[in-house]
């Protein structure tokens, strides 16, 4: 039997050595590099598929990061190149970036200069390589640390002084909002981009989606000692690939605006646990009727559950939260339908084996888990997790921890 593989995270040297050396290689010198920026991936505690629904989320950054060495240019061509495509360079110019018209990996990045230049800054060209240790494709928002790490270097790179603040960080994650959405075409809400920008290293950040709010009423840092309380947050890479562009995602947030939209509220938000039975009664006569029920019973009850577990954290009471996660799995499994096999063998292996409380993370459709796991049976649980795929023949998983970690910069 073959050991867990444990993906490790980068030193803020050892990354930006990394991204300096391929721009060397691809771009022929580093002399006139303006920097290197990096970003983290994030991992979501409790509070999935409820920023499009103007609910709460409450996520982490990972110490897992992608770096991005950047150089300006006096035109408006960009060329990128990226480790993980090693030998293809990508290159366009921001005037022809468009919706619908930008395909590719670069979309991410374009996007985010299109976006920033789409609010009023003024944003050049430039020359850029990346690399990461984001797992892809786990459903740990490496897009989102790709287009935020850009964020960040373009903010330098033209002086827009976004990243000296919280509202202007706001405003820099709105930006990568966009060229997800609109250049990239991944209709997500923006947990992402905010974990990603807004984190702070030792905290979890409780985002309030609902529109309308300010910058700095919609995030809230709240204290997230999990060495204190002697615990870990494992993270499991099921290796069963997770895509925000193939149609479930778009699926169920259309599902969540027709039942919004029979209910007559503005967002499911607006409905409270008190009034959830009602609603549902009201849903059950619509045309997909039974569909619409499932999904509105998850969206409401998944704002309560990250209500309750926020509360916990701040009374120090994190032991506590297991339940919430086992429950916010079981409607993600059994409502909202974006489990899968692999998530759910990680979520009953790790229970099994001794977490305090289990459950996939990030948008679904394979993807990753999260367990929480008191720190001396770190190893014991991930060995159970590691036996059950090889059990059940799948692809081995890989293993990451997730100490609350510190935002783009």
């Amino acid at each position: 039997m073959t050991s867990p593989e444990w993906l490790e995270s980068w030193s803020a040297d050892d990354g930006a050595a990394r991204v300096r050396t391929l721009f060397r290689e691809v771009f022929g010198s580093d002399a006139d590099l303006d920097g290197v920026w990096s970003a983290p991936g994030r991992v979501n505690l409790i509070g999935e598929h409820t920023d499009y629904n103007a609910g709460l989320a409450l996520p982490v950054a990972l110490p897992h990061r992608t770096y991005v060495a950047l150089r300006g240019r006096p035109d408006d061509v960009v060329r990128l190149s990226s480790a993980q495509a090693p030998g293809e360079t990508w290159e366009t110019r921001l005037a022809d970036v468009a919706p619908g018209d930008t395909k590719g990996w670069g979309a991410y990045v374009a996007g985010v200069a299109w976006a920033l230049r789409a609010a009023g800054h003024d944003v050049g060209g430039f020359d850029a390589v990346v690399d990461s240790c984001v797992p892809f494709g786990a459903g740990l928002s490496s897009s989102a640390a790709l287009e935020c790490a850009v964020a960040v270097a373009l903010d330098a790179v033209h002086g827009l002084g976004l990243a000296a603040d919280d509202a202007g960080r706001a405003d820099l994650a709105a930006a990568c909002v966009r060229a997800e959405n609109e250049i990239a075409g991944a209709p997500t809400g923006g947990m992402d981009q905010a974990a990603s920008l807004r984190c702070s290293a030792g905290h979890a950040l409780l985002l309030d989606c609902r529109p309308g709010l300010s910058a700095l009423e919609s995030a809230d840092a709240v204290p997230f000692d999990l060495a204190g309380a002697g615990l870990t947050l494992l993270v499991v890479d099921t290796r069963a690939e997770h895509a925000l562009v193939d149609g479930q995602y778009a699926a169920r947030r259309a599902s969540c605006e027709r039942a919004a939209d029979t209910l007559g509220v503005g967002s499911l938000r607006e409905i409270s646990p008190g009034d959830l039975e009602e609603a549902l009664t009201r849903l059950a006569a619509a045309d997909d009727g039974e569909v619409l029920r499932r999904r509105v019973r998850h969206v409401v009850t998944e704002i309560a559950r990250t209500e309750d577990f926020a509360a916990l954290v701040r009374d120090g009471r994190v032991d506590e939260v297991g339940p919430l996660m086992n429950a916010s799995h079981v409607s993600l499994r059994d409502d909202y339908e974006v489990s899968a096999r692999e998530l759910d063998l990680v979520v009953d292996t790790a229970l099994a084996a001794g977490a305090l409380g289990a459950r996939m993370t990030g948008g679904g459709f394979g993807g990753s888990a999260i367990a929480l796991v008191r720190a001396d049976q770190v190893d014991a649980v991930a060995a159970a997790v590691h036996e059950a795929f090889a059990a059940a023949g799948l692809t081995a998983p890989g293993f990451l921890l997730a100490p609350p970690s510190s935002p783009a910069h």
